[in-house]
């Protein structure tokens, strides 16, 4: 009789557990982005990109082109129409030898601070990096991570990372050596028209 109710009793622990599992793996997955996900509009006010699926609207400055990629799992590419580099399928990757570029994406996943400097260091890995620090600062009333960094492979690069409930919002900027005030200056007006819903 003991057996019979151990069984049953056994069977419900390991579905609880199981389920238990489950769900702690389905919060902390991680939902790549596409480049679909991602509308290029022009309208009077000018070029505005929508990603309704992570709920991002910005304004590209004026003279300054967009671009749909596949770095990373789906992102979009706006850029000065002077920039000048290498070209890798049809875009110009960094380092910059001219202009600006900004590279925006979305990663479905909450992350904390730590969590997130923890994930920059592990890319940063093998891009010979020659400085990096990390600041904590407020874009349009969100706390956000800002990452500065020289990489031999890269050049100089600015991440803006703003986390909000299961999204990890990305903002990178790239600048040619000789244009960094212009790039900034323009960078900081762009992130003023982000909207996060």
């Amino acid at each position: 009789m003991k057996k019979k109710i151990l069984i049953p009793v056994f069977v419900v622990l390991f579905l609880a557990v199981a389920a238990g599992g489950f769900f702690w793996w389905w919060q902390g997955r991680e939902i790549k982005g596409s480049p679909e996900d991602y509308i290029i509009k022009e309208t009077s006010e000018g070029t505005i990109v929508e990603n309704k699926r992570a709920g991002l609207t910005v304004k590209v400055p004026e003279g300054w082109d967009t671009k749909k990629s596949e770095i990373r799992e789906g992102s979009i590419l706006i850029d000065t129409i002077d920039i000048e580099g290498k070209k890798w399928n049809e875009i110009v990757a960094p380092p910059l030898i001219k202009g600006c570029g900004t590279e925006i994406s979305v990663v479905y996943k909450k992350m904390n601070f730590e969590e997130i400097k923890e994930k920059v260091k592990v890319l940063h890995w093998g891009l010979r990096i020659k400085s990096e620090e990390f600041e904590i600062v407020t874009i349009n009333g969100w706390q956000s991570l800002k990452n500065n960094f020289e990489s031999e492979t890269l050049g100089s690069v600015m991440s803006i990372y703003i986390p909000i409930k299961n999204k990890l919002y990305d903002f990178d900027l790239y600048w040619g050596p000789d244009e960094k005030e212009r790039c900034f200056q323009e960078f900081n007006k762009f992130l003023e028209t982000v909207s996060i819903k």
